[in-house]
């Protein structure tokens, strides 16, 4: 008499309810940074990669998740709830070494800012002599427009995203405040033909100048690096040192960013072909009227 030979299943069992499903695929998403490929969510959670599949195109939908060109990762609602980004703990982390650093070589002061719809907000000051004089603080807010820190991330982002942002009529914090949404078109795209370098002076505050970079994921800017002087300071000498500090950031956070010099220089140059058409007649419009001065 044959005795039969009983396999055993020894794959877990897979959770009864879609609720946690769901929540075992969301707990693989632990860090703003994380990136997973389908195949990489299947594995670690044991789901059938049909099923997480399925799951991971109704978490982007109801955006708890985003589908970017490296995979999924954490999206707008589940951030909102704290789920790796509303402290922004983890840039300032990545960032704060490259801050204090930045602080010593030059002896001005570093922020660390993100954007906020149409303002920025400083997650950090590190001072220098010039500290007292610099009218920001942690948590404080400025018009993104009128900062270099707000242009370095403006840049980045479609041209009608920033209108949708911003009024059509900007508001001057000084005399040489950028008033008009398509003069500010025409600085986004130097910005963007400087590689990601802005600079400010005396924009947001007369005494003030600055020079700003941004902080990149694969979906945009994040946040920005500025140092800070009077308007006597040589900002084009220490631009180079921002840059350098903001791409290094970048890569930290999101190291798959990383890509050959001459495709980085085709993805600024395209970035500042995407015009409507309405975008294109307010620049052509602005570049008659001159300069924003």
């Amino acid at each position: 008499m044959s005795v039969a030979t009983v396999e055993l299943d020894t794959r877990p069992a897979l959770p009864p309810s879609m609720v946690e499903r769901m929540t075992l695929i969301l707990d693989e998403f632990g860090a703003r940074s994380t990136r997973l490929t389908l195949e990489e969510v299947a594995r670690r959670t044991h789901l059938p990669r049909s099923t997480a599949h399925r799951i991971l195109d109704q978490l982007v939908k109801l955006r708890w998740l985003d589908h970017t060109t490296f995979g999924y990762c954490l999206g707008k609602r589940s951030l909102s709830l704290g789920g790796g980004g509303d402290d922004h703990a983890e840039v300032r982390q990545a960032a704060a070494p490259l801050l204090h650093q930045l602080s010593v070589q030059t002896g001005l002061v570093v922020h660390l800012a993100v954007l906020d719809e149409a303002e920025v907000i400083y997650l950090d000051k590190v001072g220098g002599r010039f500290a007292a004089a610099v009218p920001s603080r942690v948590g404080g807010r400025a018009p993104a427009h009128s900062t270099a820190l707000g242009k370095a991330m403006l840049a980045w982002l479609q041209p009608e995203e920033v209108e949708e942002r911003l009024s059509s009529s900007l508001e001057r914090q000084t005399h040489v405040t950028i008033g008009e949404v398509g003069l500010l078109h025409q600085e986004l795209n130097r910005i963007r033909a400087r590689r990601g370098v802005a600079f400010e002076k005396g924009e947001c505050f007369s005494q003030i100048s600055c020079v700003a970079a941004a902080i990149r994921s694969p979906e945009g800017p994040i946040a920005a690096i500025s140092l800070v002087g009077d308007t006597r300071a040589p900002m084009e000498k220490v631009a180079p040192l921002v840059a350098d500090a903001a791409h290094r950031v970048s890569l930290e956070l999101f190291p798959q960013t990383a890509q050959p010099r001459t495709a980085r220089r085709m993805s600024a140059t395209s970035s500042a072909s995407n015009y409507s058409a309405a975008t294109m007649e307010r620049l052509v419009v602005a570049g008659q009227t001159g300069s924003w001065f």
